[in-house]
C-alpha cells in the first residue's frame, strides 16, 4: 500500500485499540500509550522484530492485558461505544468527518479480515445502525480567494524569513503553481525544469507524471519522508499536460534565475536542496497571510491552507467562462468531481453579482417611468 495509506491505517488501528480497552490498573499515561501503539505496535517490522525500549515494552505489555476479547464487538453496545470514540482526536476536540469516515473503514476492514480467519460470522461493525456523518462534497466558498489577494499573498510571501536564507522567497514560485496552474502541492513540489516549457513571453506548459507526498519515514520503507509515485488517480506512467498563464512563466523563470535547480532537477527545494516538507511550506504560507490579509481576514477561513491556492484556481477558472472539461483536464479531476466541488463563487463576488442585478432592475424601473411606456 502507498505510505500514506499505511499512515491512515495505522492511525485508525490505535484509536480502535485505545477504545477497546479494558480499564485495569496501571494504566499507562496518555501520551505515552498513543505513541507505544502509532510507533511501536503497528509497523513494519513489528514489536517482536524490533529492539523495544523498557517503557515501550511494558506499555505494550499493559496493551495486551488489557485488550478485550474480539468476541466482544459482537455485543452491540461495544461497537457503538468503540465507533463513538473516533469522533475525537487526540486532544478530545472533535475530528473531522473524513477523519472518522476513515477509520471506521480501517475497523470494517480489520473486522472483514477476522471473517476471513473464521473469527466471526458476520461484520458487527456494518451490522450497527450506528453511521457517521456525511462528509462535505463541496469546497466552502468561504477560502477562495480573487486574483487580486493571490497577487497580494504571493508578495508577502517573498518577505517572510530573512533576505539571505530565502525561506520565503524560494517558496513563491512552489505556491504560484498551485494558484495559476491548479496544481496539488505534492505535484509542485516535484515539478522539474527539464517538465516545463517556459518561453520568454506568452503561455508555456508544464507535463506532469509524478508526485512527491509527504509520507514519513516510516512508512515509504526507503527512509525517506516523501514517497515518489505517479499522479492521483491515473494509472502508474501515465503524464498530464497544464498549461502554465504568462504570470506563472514569469515567476517561475524569476525563481530559475535566482536559485536554480536542485540536483535531481526540482524547481522548488529548501537552502540544503532537499524536498520542500509541508510543515515547511505550512508554516511560510501562515506567516504571509498575516503580512497579506487585514486583520479581519486573518482569523477566517480565506485561503487558509496552501491547497486553499488549488481551489481557488479552479473557482477562477469556472467563474471565468472555461469550460468545465478543459478545467477537469488541466487539474486531473472529472468533470463531475470539478463541477461537485469547485464550482464556487470568488470572494467578493456575491457583491459584483448584487451590482449587476441591481443595474437591471434600475434601468427597469427607469424605463417603466418613462413617459409612454
Amino acid at each position: 500500500m502507498a505510505p500514506k495509506t499505511r499512515d491512515e491505517i495505522n492511525e485508525g488501528l490505535t484509536a480502535v485499540t485505545k477504545a477497546l480497552l479494558l480499564d485495569l490498573p496501571d494504566r499507562p499515561e496518555g501520551t505515552a500509550l498513543h505513541r507505544a501503539l502509532r510507533n511501536w505496535a503497528f509497523v513494519v517490522p513489528g514489536p517482536a522484530e524490533q529492539d523495544l525500549p523498557d517503557e515501550v515494552r511494558e506499555v505494550l505489555a499493559w496493551v495486551a492485558a488489557a485488550s478485550r476479547p474480539l468476541a466482544d464487538l459482537d455485543d452491540p453496545v461495544v461497537t457503538r461505544s468503540v465507533l463513538d470514540s473516533l469522533r475525537f482526536r487526540l486532544d478530545g476536540s472533535t475530528a473531522a468527518v473524513e477523519t472518522l469516515r476513515r477509520k471506521r473503514k480501517v475497523l470494517v476492514n480489520a473486522v472483514q479480515y477476522g471473517i476471513e480467519r473464521g473469527l466471526f460470522a458476520e461484520n458487527p461493525v456494518t451490522r450497527s445502525r450506528w453511521r457517521p456523518p456525511k462528509a462535505a462534497l463541496q469546497v466552502d466558498p468561504r477560502v477562495v480567494i480573487n486574483p487580486g489577494q493571490a497577487r497580494e499573498l504571493l508578495d508577502a510571501v517573498s518577505y517572510v524569513g530573512g533576505y539571505r536564507r530565502a525561506r520565503g522567497r524560494r517558496l513563491v514560485g512552489f505556491f504560484a503553481g498551485l494558484y495559476y496552474a491548479g496544481l496539488r502541492p505534492a505535484e509542485a513540489v516535484a515539478v522539474c525544469e527539464a517538465d516545463c516549457g517556459l518561453p520568454q513571453r506568452g503561455w508555456g506548459e508544464v507535463v506532469l507524471h509524478r508526485t512527491l507526498p509527504p509520507a514519513g519515514k516510516k512508512w515509504t520503507g526507503t527512509g525517506q519522508a516523501h514517497d515518489v509515485r505517479g499522479l492521483k488517480s491515473r494509472p502508474p506512467g501515465d503524464a498530464r499536460m497544464v498549461p502554465l498563464p504568462p504570470q506563472l512563466v514569469a515567476i517561475w523563470r524569476q525563481s530559475l534565475d535566482t536559485f536554480g535547480i536542485a540536483d535531481d532537477g526540482r524547481m522548488f527545494f529548501n537552502e540544503r536542496g532537499d524536498i520542500v516538507g509541508a510543515t515547511t511550506y505550512d508554516r511560510a504560507w501562515h506567516e504571509a497571510r498575516r503580512l497579506a490579509l487585514p486583520p479581519h481576514l486573518v482569523d477566517t477561513p480565506l485561503a487558509a491552507r496552501p491547497y486553499d491556492l488549488r481551489h481557488s484556481a479552479l473557482s477562477t477558472w469556472l467563474n471565468g467562462g472555461a469550460d468545465p472539461t478543459e478545467v477537469a483536464e488541466r487539474a486531473g479531476n472529472t468533470v463531475e468531481v470539478l463541477l461537485s466541488y469547485y464550482a464556487k463563487c470568488l470572494y467578493g463576488r456575491r457583491a459584483t453579482v448584487n451590482r449587476i442585478i441591481e443595474k437591471l432592475l434600475r434601468e427597469y424601473e427607469l424605463s417603466a417611468a418613462a413617459p409612454g411606456y
